[in-house]
């Protein structure tokens, strides 16, 4: 199997709105690699370490697969009751059998790598992927063009972390990526943690 590095996105203050634009929630979690081949499941973080033994429920759902190699990227989650993300509950570790993956991104499918195809052919392989999947691994949803800077205020409503907007007719690239622009819920907790980092 290659070698796979996450594509980061950038800090921005507004959300684009133009038509090659897809947009989704940023839920509040872990960044996690699954990847599978054959029988062996490495969940990986993006400091490199395997949390396959921590997250069983990803695992369980990324063998019951039918297809027995792929690469997904995504956010390992606990969802609450209003389905928004819980980091304190995540954080804590006393839930790890509840932690789920909010996939968002295929690389790899059947020995195949997918880095160079469009994000919007990406998304109709890791939709193929998953359709009709046992819980444990969910699709992240997403809205395209100029619904945008909309997404943000209703995602703000709800209070959840943010939006993330991704070029739908761009390649994937480890490493921070123009191509990818966060823009966070200044009211969110998430948004207090990074300040208080930065302090």
């Amino acid at each position: 199997m290659p070698k796979f590095d996450f594509c980061l996105p950038t800090n921005g203050k507004a959300v684009p709105a133009g038509p090659e634009w897809l947009h989704e929630i940023k839920f509040d979690g872990y960044r996690l690699r699954v990847e599978r081949d054959g029988n062996r499941v490495r969940l990986i973080t993006r400091g490199g370490y395997d949390w396959a033994k921590r997250f069983p429920w990803i695992v369980d759902a990324a063998l019951k697969n039918r297809r027995s190699q792929f690469v997904i990227d995504g956010e390992a989650v606990i969802l609450s009751i209003n389905g928004t993300s819980d980091f304190n509950a995540l954080h804590s570790r006393k839930q790890n059998h509840e932690v789920q993956l909010c996939a968002f991104d295929v690389l790899a499918m059947d020995g195949e790598d997918l880095r160079g195809l469009p994000l919007s052919k990406r998304k109709t392989n890791l939709e193929r992927l998953l359709r009709g999947r046992s819980d444990g691994i969910f699709v992240n949803p997403f809205e395209q063009g100029a619904i945008g800077p909309d997404l943000l205020r209703a995602a703000c409503d709800i209070g959840l972390e943010g939006l993330v907007s991704k070029r739908g007719d761009r390649p994937y690239r480890g490493g921070r990526s123009k191509d990818w622009i966060k823009v966070k819920n200044r009211q969110h907790h998430a948004f207090d943690r990074v300040m208080e980092a930065k302090a």
